[in-house]
């Protein structure tokens, strides 16, 4: 079968049907694997996926090169920009957070010295949204699309059947056009690789035991808002998006500290399904099997059209949690703490995938943040604090408050001793003693483990983070008398330079 055949035939009626049933079965036996034990695992472990993107030798974006791709750990996202690197889950032990350490250093290296190499001179950014259009400008590259017999195909996305058959089901389901409306603009796409605007990363936590698995579930939704203040750094979409922009310095006031979670959410719910939102509590490890399989079915695909020898029995139900993109997610999975190879369901543990961070300006940076989330998880539950005594809509509250205002935003918090609190102050204290507390229980010293989280702690010291930096530097240039456009393009030029330059942005 060939690529287009197979996305017609993952949105036929009857692909669905055996899909679903699929479904059904597997989450069946995956609950009761659960149930016997079969994904307690050897130990706690830690994994990290980071996204990034390619301009050319004048900072536009531009096409990632292919041979980019031949390397094992590299791969394809949903634009022909993107690339993603995929570190190997390591133990959540010293040894296993300096091999993690090493190996995305090593990785980021080697592929900007490829990128730069030959003709193309391109370089990899680190960051959380790209704001220099391509030479063709943004409208005409995210909304480039030839028609096949009935099937929309998005030039620039990756010519992958499963992307494809999510975007037309996606579209066929919004009423055939994606919807982009936030402060400045009012547009739409006819694909959804509009939501290719966004880079993040995502640290995940195997949690050994499945009984423990809901707690870290419930204490991530309720980091949420004090971690993504910290780590914000997409608040401008590229200028020749804004349609609708009459006061530059209110436009810089009211669009969000992250941008790329309302980018998102709206491309992704524009079917009118919630198939990306800030997740409900779970009561049982099972819980997250439930919600895949309730979950609206996008695209569905069968193990059969796979190219693939691998015998994974959960197949389809690890398809369809592709598209489950809450921002706490949980993931069945090989045990991280022994694996060397790629990840299948058919054996292992539970994990945690943190999912609403944006791609931080530097390598040093994406570990930190890596180190602070694990830490914080870890070391809520070893503490047995009473953080998930917070009530869900609180900590939905405080999230999409930080989305909108970063630093300033409204954060709820228990305390240790059980106390509500919006302080600040008081927050973050426990935050870093948390995530410090947690570290120490993997086997780092104090000093280890500071030194880990050092770069996002002195964001909160400085009371700066790279979104405040970037409204920052496009308010000073239209003071000086800058356009919109010039003043994004200026401070994009800046941040790509000294992303290059620094370890660290707290000393930018």
């Amino acid at each position: 079968m060939d690529d287009r055949a197979m996305v017609r035939q993952a949105l036929a009626a009857d692909t669905r049907e055996t899909f679903d049933r699929r479904v059904d079965e597997q989450a069946a036996a995956l609950r009761a694997a659960i149930h016997d034990g079969d994904f307690d695992g050897e130990g706690f472990a830690v994994g990290l996926e980071v996204e990034c993107y390619a301009v050319d030798d004048d900072g536009k974006l531009t096409t990632v090169p292919e041979t980019l791709f031949a390397t094992s750990g590299r791969t394809r996202e949903i634009g022909r920009h993107n690339i993603e690197l995929n570190s190997t889950p390591q133990p959540f032990d010293p040894a296993g957070l300096t091999a993690q350490a090493t190996e995305l250093r090593t990785a980021i290296d080697d592929i900007r010295d490829e990128a730069a190499a030959g003709d193309a001179d391109h370089q990899i950014i680190l960051d959380g949204m790209w704001t220099i259009p391509p030479i063709e400008g943004s409208q005409a590259y995210l909304g480039a699309v030839s028609e096949d017999d009935g099937l929309v195909i998005a030039e620039n996305m990756q010519p992958k059947p499963r992307y494809q058959a999510i975007d037309n089901a996606l579209i066929e389901q919004a009423g055939g056009t994606i919807p982009l409306s936030v402060p400045g603009t009012d547009a739409s796409f006819p694909t959804i690789l509009v939501e290719s605007l966004t880079t993040s990363i995502q640290p995940h936590l195997q949690i050994p035991a499945a009984a423990a698995f809901p707690a870290y579930f419930n204490a991530a939704i309720r980091t949420l808002g004090p971690v993504v203040a910290l780590a914000t750094n997409s608040p401008f979409l590229p200028a020749d998006l804004y349609t609708a922009v009459d006061d530059p310095e209110e436009l810089i006031e009211t669009t969000p500290h992250e941008l790329r979670v309302p980018v998102f959410e709206g491309t992704v719910n524009s079917a009118g399904y919630q198939k990306a939102g800030c997740p409900a509590d779970i009561d049982t490890p099972t819980d997250i099997i439930d919600r895949v399989v309730d979950d609206w079915t996008c695209g569905p695909f069968l193990h059969e059209w796979e190219h693939t020898t691998r015998d994974d029995p959960y197949w389809e139900f690890q398809h369809k949690y592709g598209t489950y993109w809450r921002w706490v997610r949980g993931i069945v999975g090989d045990d991280a703490s022994t694996q060397t190879g790629e990840s299948s369901a058919s054996e292992g543990t539970l994990r945690i995938e943190y999912r609403p961070l944006p791609t931080q300006p530097t390598v040093e940076d994406t570990l930190a943040l890596h180190w602070l989330v694990v830490g914080l998880l870890r070391g809520l539950v070893a503490a047995d604090h009473p953080l998930t005594t917070l009530q869900w809509d609180a900590a939905e509250t405080s999230f999409y408050d930080a989305v909108d205002n970063g630093l300033d935003a409204e954060l709820h918090w228990v305390t240790a001793d059980g106390e509500k609190t919006t302080d600040h102050d008081v927050i973050y204290s426990e935050v870093f003693t948390l995530a410090e507390r947690g570290l120490r229980e993997q086997g780092l010293s104090d000093t280890e483990a500071a030194d880990r989280i050092a770069p996002i702690r002195a964001r909160w010291e400085q009371q700066m983070t790279p979104s405040q930096w970037k409204k920052t530097q496009v308010a000073d240039a239209l003071s000086d008398g800058a356009s919109l456009a010039a003043a994004i393009t200026e401070m994009q030029t800046t941040y790509n330079r000294l992303s290059h330059q620094h370890d660290s942005f707290a000393t930018w």
